[in-house]
């Protein structure tokens, strides 16, 4: 079956949508020269989108990910009277780590190249350096913009440390920040002089001085709290966009708003704006009526600030974005995630952006380090909705929270990733999943717990959850924990 981490891993890549720019399915393809090209390209492509590896699988269909084996055996290959992997070794530069496994999946022979993503130079192929473009294997060199991209990257720059607008007087700079707002949002009571409040401002990095009285804003100080992000040019396409459709779908767009306001100075008037959009539900209490909104507010504000904080800035023209639908709401970041969709509950958090999430967390924007999704989850479950969805495509992270709707109505997956996402949350609570905590989960009378376990017994062969004790009998009884647990 193959050591269970890369067995592990490989179930991860098979489960993505399509290729990436840092994943290459192959059959029987195994020309060594082409394979030195992917590795270059695919270890370039890794650090430009923040990946510690890289792979090429061979046994894959590609369009389909369909398990069908591969004859390709690279220990066995050879190149002249050398062994491929030590040539692939010599023609690679910078030397990078290369990984060979070899194992069977589902009875069919499997090969992944585990890649190291490069670390301070880009990887070239004997005199070339590759990048991935799409699908594509291409040169670096004629890909300006990921070539600048990749060296930034490499060299550590940050993009909340760039500069914004340049050269300004403090008269200006101060016209550009809405900066009452920081100071009461840090909690500091605004300084009595102009010195002193820029002064403040530099220790936190929203600005840095320029020389000869003169400042600069950075993007970390633009992006937080800019009084409009039109101020600050190709920051204008940072700005969050909320679009209302009539329906399910995108045929007819009811409304669209992009927030003109930075991060920060805006967050509060762009929740309470998504919230205006949003179908309400009359609750009555005894005597009492009042419109309560049908999805948790603590769960849409984290889902924002994530979207926010967890989008990859270096893509151009492209922003955080919330479509509202008249049975969902979904949450759309530029970038994909840094960890797997599917272990968003339990793995701690990777930023892209650390100092605007530490910023953001230090203004109680958001959630403190690896709380937020549980706390989503927790939420969902409180309302008793449909469990929220999390998918990453090629450029982009989304969260999909869907309207209520009662269990009989839940197709198959919908129950299944409620189960799991109960049984993650449980495991990270120091508990287990049971027949009746998923029974309260869905609230399903005790009487019916033979739905509960039709809903358990799919989800464990979706190999989602397990048995904490494979030898229990009890079905009623036993204790349930995620796959990975």
């Amino acid at each position: 079956m193959g050591e269970p981490r890369i067995v592990s891993v490989f179930r991860g890549l098979i489960s993505l949508p399509s290729e990436t720019e840092w994943v290459e399915f192959k059959l029987n393809n195994h020309r060594p020269e082409d394979i030195g090209t992917y590795i270059s390209a695919l270890s370039n492509a890794a650090a430009l989108h923040d990946k510690k590896t890289a792979f090429i699988a061979w046994g894959i269909q590609d369009r389909t990910h369909k398990i069908l084996g591969t004859s390709f055996k690279p220990r066995r290959e050879k190149v002249g009277n050398e062994e491929l992997e030590n040539w692939l070794a010599h023609n690679l530069s910078p030397r990078i780590n290369v990984t060979i496994h070899e194992f069977e999946y589902e009875e069919r022979p499997i090969v992944v190249f585990e890649i190291q993503a490069c670390n301070y130079s880009p990887v070239r192929w004997k005199d070339t350096e590759y990048i991935r473009v799409g699908t594509y294997t291409k040169k670096l060199k004629d890909h300006i913009e990921k070539e600048r991209a990749l060296w930034s990257r490499l060299s550590g720059a940050r993009f909340e440390s760039e500069i914004a607008r340049a050269d300004l007087a403090a008269e200006e700079l101060l016209a550009l920040l809405d900066y009452p707002i920081y100071f009461e949002m840090t909690g500091q009571r605004p300084p009595t002089t102009k010195s002193a409040m820029l002064d403040r401002l530099e220790r936190d990095h929203i600005i840095a001085h320029a020389g000869r009285g003169r400042w600069d804003i950075t993007n970390l100080g633009a992006l937080l709290f800019a009084r409009k992000l039109s101020d600050f040019g190709a920051l204008n396409r940072k700005a969050v966009r909320v679009i209302v459709y009539k329906g399910n779908d995108k045929t007819i767009t009811v409304k669209e708003r992009v927030d003109a306001k930075g991060y920060a100075a805006g967050f509060e008037d762009l929740l309470n704006y998504i919230n205006d959009q949003l179908p309400r539900s009359e609750e009555i209490h005894t005597a009492l009526r009042r419109d309560v909104r049908i999805y948790p507010q603590i769960a849409l504000r984290e889902l924002v600030a994530n979207a926010i904080i967890h989008q990859d800035l270096w893509l151009r023209g492209s922003s955080a974005t919330v479509e509202i639908f008249s049975d969902r709401i979904e949450i759309t970041n530029p970038g994909r995630p840094l960890i797997d969709t599917v272990r968003f509950i339990d793995e701690s958090p990777q930023s892209r952006n650390e100092v605007l999430a530490a910023f953001m967390r230090r203004l109680n924007i958001c959630e403190e380090r690896g709380s937020g999704i549980d706390k989503v989850i927790s939420q969902i479950e409180l309302y008793q909705l449909p469990p929220p969805m999390f998918q990453a495509t090629e450029h982009h992270t989304s969260a999909i929270l869907f309207a209520p709707r009662k269990l009989a109505a839940m197709e198959w997956e919908d129950k299944v990733r409620a189960c799991y996402q109960h049984a993650c949350l449980r495991f990270v609570c120091r508990e287990v999943m049971t027949n009746a905590s998923l029974r309260a989960r869905f609230g399903i009378d005790e009487t019916n717990a033979a739905i509960a376990s039709r809903i358990i017994a799919q989800t464990i062969k979706a190999k989602l959850v397990k048995a904490k004790d494979p030898t229990s009998s009890s079905r009623k009884h036993t204790a349930y924990v995620p796959f990975w647990a």
